[in-house]
């Protein structure tokens, strides 16, 4: 696997922990999006796109965050031991959409997504930058539509 670009948003508030959001291009043909970089005690470190979890409603079946004291569709209190926990028995209340699974490839990522931060972070204190685009991705065009 190559990873054969990585795009970076800086964030505005320089007083927060998250640094950036990045995107990476895969093999120049898959694009992980929403990948965070933030300041941890250690440095810097990638952490990986996630959702929120959640659960349903005893009495309505109204999905919930699990940090929610109330139902948002019919307003009964839920439980508050309702997230799982993890092997070291902290509360999980994210679940990553794309991870890698093994260390070098974890590795290989984070030293990706680190360098390309550290230069656009440089690129930002020029008196004429322009942000990264996250977004505008040219998608090959000549593949035949499905309907």
């Amino acid at each position: 696997m190559e990873i054969s670009e990585v795009r970076v948003k800086m964030v505005a508030n320089k007083d927060d922990r998250l640094k950036a959001f990045c995107s990476m291009t895969l093999d120049n043909a898959f694009v992980i999006r929403d990948v965070k970089v933030i300041e941890g005690t250690g440095g810097l470190f990638v952490a990986m796109p996630s959702r929120k979890m959640s659960d349903h409603c005893e009495k309505c079946g109204g999905k919930n965050h699990l940090r929610a004291k109330y139902c948002n569709n019919c307003g009964t209190s839920l439980s508050e031991n309702r997230a799982r926990q993890d092997a070291r028995g902290r509360i999980k209340l994210h679940a990553d959409i794309a991870h890698p699974i093994n260390a070098q490839c974890r590795k290989n990522i984070q030293e990706a997504i680190v360098a390309a931060f550290e230069e656009e972070l440089k690129r930002s204190e020029q008196p004429d930058y322009k942000p990264v685009e996250l977004d505008d991705y040219d998608y090959d065009t000549d593949t035949p539509e499905t309907t």
